[in-house]
């Protein structure tokens, strides 16, 4: 059996019993990093000391049907240097094959950046969307940003600190500078700090420097009606940013109720 199993984002007293009790059982753990799994042990008291694989985001492919099969025999436990494995970490491609080869797959649940920084943002968490790490190029990230920039549910992102001035300008520039947004840094930790305003405030305070590992949480769109100008104006600017034309024309139409087919047809017509 495979055991996916969360452990602390930060705070070492937010390891679970359940946690502790498989790690000082465990005959072998499939580690994100080995040294990290290491340090775990020894700051949880543990004595046990399991055969440590290392399986990351460049071996995972090629170590999946090996450790498949493996868990056949006997139990895996599946790490990650932070939080619960296979959101924004290894074991996404692991899991898949195991449920593939009829594997099974249980986890233990616990310490999550995502939901802390939701549940801790002020924003609405009835409907939320996680997107992972902010796209490193200035052209992928704002087209990112231009695709999301009518989607009504929370969203959740991670970000470098060395990047998150840069990010929130480019989030404020798609999403506009006063929508709702919330920075989360060092969840967990001592110096723990929920910084929360329009982007445009929090773009100003990222811009002073920010240190520690971020989450950003930002608000949905608010619905409103849209007039067919608009929406070709809108999949017009999609367009222009990189999105192809039948990509814009379904995102517009997605939030405003009009035609996919009259949008494509009417920017077709507006290029002649």
């Amino acid at each position: 059996m495979i055991i996916l199993a969360a452990t602390p984002i930060g705070n070492l007293g937010d390891a679970s019993r359940r946690l502790i009790e498989v790690l000082e059982s465990a005959t072998v753990v499939a580690a994100e990093d080995t040294r990290t799994t290491q340090r775990l042990l020894a700051a949880l008291g543990i004595d046990n000391r399991p055969r440590l694989i290392a399986m990351h985001d460049h071996n995972e492919r090629q170590k999946a049907a090996e450790l498949v099969e493996l868990a056949r025999d006997q139990d895996l436990v599946v790490l990650s240097d932070a939080g619960m494995p296979t959101v924004s970490d290894p074991g996404y491609g692991l899991v898949a094959a195991a449920a593939e080869a009829g594997v099974q797959v249980t986890a233990i649940p616990g310490p999550s950046a995502v939901l802390t920084a939701l549940a801790v943002s002020g924003l609405p968490t009835d409907r939320f969307t996680f997107e992972g790490f902010v796209a490193r190029k200035p052209g992928d990230r704002r087209r990112a940003f231009a695709a999301l920039a009518a989607e009504p549910r929370t969203m959740v992102f991670f970000e470098a600190p060395t990047r998150v001035a840069q990010t929130l300008a480019d989030m404020a520039g798609a999403f506009g500078a006063d929508r709702r947004a919330a920075v989360a840094r060092e969840l967990t930790k001592l110096y723990e700090e929920v910084a929360r305003g329009t982007l445009a405030e929090l773009t100003a305070w990222a811009e002073e420097g920010v240190r520690g590992e971020l989450v950003i949480v930002v608000a949905g769109a608010v619905a409103r009606e849209v007039s067919a100008d608009d929406a070709l104006a809108q999949v017009q600017a999609l367009v222009a940013s990189g999105v192809r034309l039948k990509d814009a024309a379904a995102e517009v139409a997605a939030h405003s109720g009009l035609s996919s087919r009259d949008l494509y047809q009417a920017a077709l017509a507006a290029r002649s």
